[in-house]
C-alpha cells in the first residue's frame, strides 16, 4: 500500500470483507469468478450490481457511491487481455491504471511482470476492491484513492486506463492528464468500446477485441473494444 488504510477506504475494507464472508447466493451478493474475456484474473464481482447497492445503501442508510467496481466493463477487459497478450509492454515498468475499479487491468499488468503498479480510484469501495481482489490472485498492487487528475503528470513508465470517456465531464479532465503523462514520457494506453465521449482525433488504434459483456444497455453479448494511445 502506498500508506495504511485510514477512514473511509479502511472501513469499506471491513464492509467488502465482511461481504464476501458472508453466507448466501443472491442476486445482491459478492461472487468470485473468473473475468470472461481475462479467465487468469479472478474477481469478487457482484450478481447484480444495482440490487446489491440497494441492500448496502438500505443497511448503512445513507448514499454510497454507484459501484462500478462491482462489475467487469467491456474496455478493462480488453486492456487487461492487450497486457497479458503483450508482457513486453509492461514488464520491469511502474504502472498505475488510472479509474482502476475492481483492480482487473492493475493485476493484469502485476500478473505481466510489472515492477510496481499502483491502481487509483476516488472511491473507496473501489480502492478496498482492488485489495481484495489483487489479494486474491496473490500480486502486489499498491493503491491511491487521491484524484491524480490536475496533476503535473504520471510518476509511472506506464499508464492504463479502461472505460474513462463515459461522460463529457470526466473526458475533459482525463484527457488532458494522460496527454501530459504521455509528454512526460510514459507509454498511455486506452480501452474504449465507444462510450460516446472519446477524442478519436487524439488518439490512434492499437488493436480490438470481441469482449463478452452483460452490460443492460447493450443488445449483443459481444461488444468491439478498441486499445488506443494519444496521438
Amino acid at each position: 500500500m502506498l500508506a495504511p488504510m485510514k477512514g473511509a477506504t479502511a472501513a469499506a475494507l471491513s464492509v467488502l470483507e465482511r461481504e464476501i464472508d458472508a453466507p448466501g447466493t443472491g442476486l445482491d451478493r459478492l461472487r468470485l469468478v473468473p473475468t470472461p474475456f481475462v479467465p487468469e484474473v479472478r474477481l469478487h464481482l457482484a450478481e447484480d450490481a444495482i440490487v446489491w447497492w440497494a441492500r448496502m445503501e438500505a443497511a448503512a442508510g445513507h448514499a454510497l457511491p454507484p459501484p462500478y467496481w462491482a462489475s467487469v466493463w467491456a474496455g478493462g477487459q480488453a486492456l487487461a487481455r492487450h497486457l497479458l497478450d503483450h508482457p513486453e509492454l509492461v514488464a520491469g515498468r511502474r504502472v498505475l491504471d488510472l479509474a482502476a475499479g475492481s483492480g482487473l487491468v492493475a493485476i493484469a499488468a502485476a500478473v505481466s511482470g510489472a515492477a510496481r503498479v499502483v491502481a487509483n480510484d476516488i472511491d473507496p469501495y473501489a480502492v478496498a476492491a482492488v485489495t481484495i481482489n489483487a489479494r486474491v490472485n496473490q500480486v502486489d498492487v499498491d493503491t491511491t484513492g487521491d484524484d491524480l487528475l490536475d496533476q503535473a503528470g504520471a510518476e509511472a513508465d506506464l499508464v492504463v486506463a479502461g472505460d474513462v470517456f463515459y461522460s463529457r465531464a470526466l473526458a475533459e479532465r482525463v484527457l488532458p492528464f494522460l496527454q501530459r503523462a504521455a509528454a512526460g514520457g510514459a507509454e498511455v494506453l486506452v480501452g474504449d468500446p465507444d462510450r460516446g465521449h472519446l477524442p478519436e482525433d487524439r488518439l490512434t488504434v492499437l488493436a480490438d477485441y470481441p469482449v463478452p459483456t452483460t452490460e443492460p444497455s447493450v443488445d449483443s453479448s459481444l461488444r468491439q473494444v478498441l486499445v488506443l494511445r494519444p496521438v
